[in-house]
């Protein structure tokens, strides 16, 4: 007769093999790299940042050196897209061009997130007065468009790459702030902060450290889509000589720079416009992939 008992120091092997639980970041990158357009953004975007790095190494010219001799050249062996009107190579200044262009978003974004989720949580945690003077300040700013809003701090500020960082930076302030405001009056009902509490903790601790990591989320996916639209204003700014300088080999500015050659040499503009599309289209993606891997809907 077989012998049915259990030894009671010996679980069975299905009890025993418990799921693991798995990281709420490793499931999103996984749902992330499920999404073709998004992968496909991120590498582009990655290549971007390797041109930007590598610069030095990936051409053998100056971007500031000027050849009045081989100026307005085609596309050639030695020149692969050709020179500009003062004879610099337009590939070289492309690549350096990666640097100042990716600063200038990269930049602008983080200026734009840093004071807005500051001002944000002082909204959303505290309310009263606090809340009202800062959302009433976000809807003046908000009432005028980004770009007329970028146009008048430069104007004040000066003409200047920093200048343009910082005037791009300001037109992003609301929406971030508004943005954190709103996940934390849905976060500070929540029962960890009653937790935190009545432990005595204290209010920055509780807002930086338990609050904010579970309100940011959002904010990653807006601030990935806002670099190419700082990118985006940054060149509007040149066209109309209020943003970044010649000889800055800035995208925007080598659009603008290109634009009085534009039925003798169109490639002068074309390439600064094609590199700048396909950055914005990537982080688009990238940004729309991030959105939706981090949607709750979409958790099993």
């Amino acid at each position: 007769m077989l012998n049915m008992s259990v030894h009671p120091d010996k679980p069975l092997a299905a009890e025993s093999k418990k799921p693991k639980k798995q990281s709420n970041t490793l499931e999103i990158l996984k749902r992330l790299f499920k999404n073709k357009l998004a992968v496909m953004g991120l590498v582009i975007f990655i290549i971007y940042v390797l041109v930007a790095i590598l610069a030095p190494l990936l051409t053998p010219y100056d971007f500031a050196e000027f050849n009045p001799s081989g100026k307005n050249q085609g596309p050639s062996l030695a020149h692969l897209f050709g020179t500009d009107d003062f004879g610099r190579d337009i590939l070289t200044r492309l690549f350096y061009g990666t640097r100042y262009s990716l600063g200038l978003g990269i930049g602008a974004s983080f200026i734009g997130l840093f004071v807005g989720v500051i001002l944000g949580c002082i909204a959303g945690y505290f309310g009263g007065v606090a809340e009202e003077l800062i959302m009433r300040f976000c809807d003046l700013m908000q009432a005028i468009p980004s770009t007329l809003l970028a146009i008048v701090v430069s104007m004040v500020l000066g003409v200047g790459y920093v200048n343009t960082i910082i005037a791009i930076g300001i037109g992003r302030i609301p929406l971030n702030c508004r943005m954190i405001r709103a996940q934390f009056l849905g976060q500070r009902k929540l029962e960890y902060v009653e937790a935190a509490h009545a432990t005595n903790c204290s209010k920055l601790k509780l807002i930086f450290v338990h609050i904010l990591p579970n309100a940011v989320s959002p904010l990653i996916v807006t601030t990935t889509m806002g670099i190419g639209g700082c990118i985006m204003i940054a060149a509007g700014l040149s066209f109309i000589n209020l943003g970044v300088q010649p000889p800055t080999p800035e995208w925007g500015a080598m659009i603008t720079a290109g634009k009085e050659f534009i039925r003798l040499y169109p490639y002068q503009i074309l390439l600064p416009g094609i590199f700048m599309a396909v950055f914005v289209l990537a982080v688009n993606l990238l940004g729309d992939g991030l959105r939706d891997a981090m949607d709750p809907k979409l958790k099993t």
